[in-house]
């Protein structure tokens, strides 16, 4: 054994590797590298482009659509109503109660997974066009530049004295910020509360306690978020730019920039055809790739989680290729793949998984809510005894059906029940309920005992909706007697 070990250490060869030893100093009052700091305020500049233009379509379509749903009426009714203290959501023809959270569920679950196919194939353009975080930002910057000016006018503002004329644009753009949240704020809230009753109540100081404290919380988070904290959401707060490296494979596309076409970068004249004899690529180092990202990155380091995949660094690097005269495309959406050199598997296993599970998702969703009823049955019994004699010695049994009407037209429904051969139905049979509404109806069952052969028999009730035979609900429950 020890001979073995011998001839092991002499033939074999180790590796010597130096190992640096980096010793910091800490310095009381300096934040440690890794960590939070405070951060030098980013100045984004404006650029026009066909990436930039998607983006302010997309993100006007949509928030036009969150600022104009919840006025549509429909029977007379807010057609998107999100009743939390009457516990249903109203969605047009649709009213959802808490026994329908599976349905919700469904939703959610299909947001998901929709958010990961779509991570998987394109990279974060959720982030870079639809997130709210994102628009209401651009909504923000877009009121900042109108009112202060360009990039290098607000830097210098910025570094300027105090002055009337200083003074009077900060306090425009920040009055701009603050009406366009209370805006927001008033339309979001009018999703859980009548909009219309909201902004009258709201605007002559009638609203509730309740309906004033959340408009005035969410205008400071609006006005927080998108004046103040911005890109710091997207780096430091939101979780999905922390585990979307679990989605990107080689070839997700995201915004990517061409090292082998772009390096060495160096400035050089628009008329400087043999740039690269002398070694430089097609980055002209320009830094307008930096100063257009609304998160301050510089997108030639590599992927980094901060990047939202806006796209502005595309735009503005095309846009000077023009000017140069070089083809566009030195940062472009791509894949790892290709810039490796390699050709893009669109089809591969990750995303057709996520593809399949969010098509089986859909389908249970569809079936979930094509099955459901529009009508919800309990039935309860009397707690104070389980059955008394009447007076021409039957045994009664009494109970309560509480029925909530589903739909949103007035219904008219029906009350049987089966199970016992001779029972009288004491009480009615009919009961109309208006649409959304929840109602009880007390009756009572009478058998003649003689005719029970057993101290418990179960028993069926049954629900129909009036003039629809096809909608029934049942439900089992017990008639209890001495025997």
């Amino acid at each position: 054994m020890k001979n073995a070990m011998a001839e092991v250490s002499v033939t074999d060869k180790i590796d010597v590797k130096n190992i640096p030893v980096d010793v910091q100093l800490h310095t009381p009052g300096k934040t440690p590298p890794g960590r939070y700091s405070s951060r030098d305020r980013i100045y984004v500049r404006a650029m026009k482009g066909m990436h930039q233009a998607i983006r302010r379509y997309m993100g006007f379509f949509f928030m036009g659509l969150f600022m104009l749903l919840p006025w549509l009426r429909y029977n007379g009714e807010q057609a998107i109503l999100l009743n939390i203290a009457e516990q249903k959501f109203s969605i047009y023809a649709l009213t959802l109660w808490p026994q329908d959270f599976t349905i919700l569920a469904w939703i959610f679950i299909i947001a998901a997974y929709g958010l990961f196919f779509v991570t998987t194939f394109y990279g974060r353009v959720w982030c870079g066009y639809l997130c709210p975080q994102s628009v209401w930002t651009f909504i923000f910057m877009w009121f900042e530049e109108k009112i202060q000016g360009s990039r290098n006018q607000r830097m210098k503002l910025d570094q300027q004295p105090w002055s009337f004329s200083k003074f009077s644009k900060k306090f425009l753009t920040h009055l701009c910020w603050v009406g366009f949240a209370l805006l927001t704020a008033l339309v979001f809230v009018g999703y859980f509360t009548p909009i219309d009753q909201l902004f009258l109540n709201f605007f002559t100081l009638q609203s509730g306690f309740w309906a004033t404290l959340a408009v005035l919380f969410f205008t400071f988070c609006t006005y927080g978020n998108a004046g103040w904290m911005r890109e710091i959401m997207c780096t430091h707060m939101c979780p999905y730019a922390r585990f979307q490296s679990a989605m990107f494979d080689k070839d997700t596309f995201t915004v990517a920039y061409d090292k082998r076409r772009g390096e060495t970068r160096g400035p050089r004249s628009r008329k400087d055809t043999a740039y690269k004899e002398k070694g430089l690529g097609d980055c002209i180092d320009c830094n307008l790739c930096v100063h257009v990202c609304p998160t301050g990155i510089d997108i030639r380091n590599g992927l980094q989680y901060e990047c939202i995949n806006c796209g502005a660094c595309i735009d503005a690097c095309d846009d000077t290729m023009e000017k140069m005269g070089y083809p566009k495309g030195l940062i472009s959406y791509t894949t790892e793949s290709r810039l490796q050199g390699k050709g893009a598997h669109i089809l591969r296993p990750k995303l057709l998984g996520y593809f399949t599970v969010l098509v089986i998702v859909c389908l249970a969703f569809v079936y979930t809510l094509y099955s459901r009823q529009p009508l919800e049955f309990d039935i309860l019994r009397d707690r104070g005894a389980l059955f008394r004699d009447t007076s021409e010695g039957w045994v009664e049994n009494t109970y309560t059906l509480r029925l909530i009407n589903k739909s949103q037209q007035q219904q008219t429904f029906v009350f049987s029940v089966s199970g016992l051969d001779e029972v009288r139905w004491i009480g009615p049979t009919e009961l109309t309920v208006a649409g959304g509404e929840t109602a009880s109806l007390p009756i009572s069952l009478a058998a003649d005992p003689w005719e029970l052969t057993q101290p418990i028999s179960d028993i069926t009730f049954t629900v129909r909706v009036e003039g629809q035979p096809d909608i029934e609900v049942s439900q089992t429950n017990r008639f209890f007697s001495r025997r």
